[in-house]
């Protein structure tokens, strides 16, 4: 697949509408913090650096950040939000979500982890996740 195709179904297909995330039946995944610093010239800013690893039946929450999240499928995964079709986030994918914007919301279906390498550039002292409600 075309790395744009890639990027722009990324970015469509994890970007749901707000729903109620007690309905969502799955486990968290796992998030390790690999690095944190300030953002030089910026000093209300932070960058971390994370990856993410979520098994089958695993998933992550309908949520966003406090400024820009960037990062790289490491190793692709079918992934399903509620009531919705499954769909493939291919390694190799870039991810990329705004300041403010819902998204994910979905769990890992088929037999493959997904893991992610992310980067968040956001406000210091918020949450890295704001879980919508």
């Amino acid at each position: 697949m075309n790395p744009k195709v890639a990027f722009v179904a990324l970015a469509l297909a994890v970007s749901i509408p707000a729903m109620d995330l007690q309905a969502q039946e799955f486990s968290a995944g796992t998030v390790q913090e690999l690095k944190r610093a300030d953002l030089a010239g910026a000093p209300n800013m932070e960058v971390i650096t994370s990856r993410g690893e979520y098994k089958p039946g695993q998933g992550i929450g309908l949520h966003s950040h406090h400024g820009i999240e960037t990062g790289y499928v490491v190793q692709g995964a079918m992934v399903q939000p509620p009531g919705k079709e499954a769909f493939m986030l291919p390694t190799g994918a870039p991810i990329w979500n705004l300041r403010d914007v819902p998204h994910a919301g979905w769990k890992v279906v088929g037999e493959t982890p997904l893991i992610l390498l992310t980067v968040h550039i956001v406000d210091k002292g918020k949450p890295v996740y704001e879980y919508v409600k």
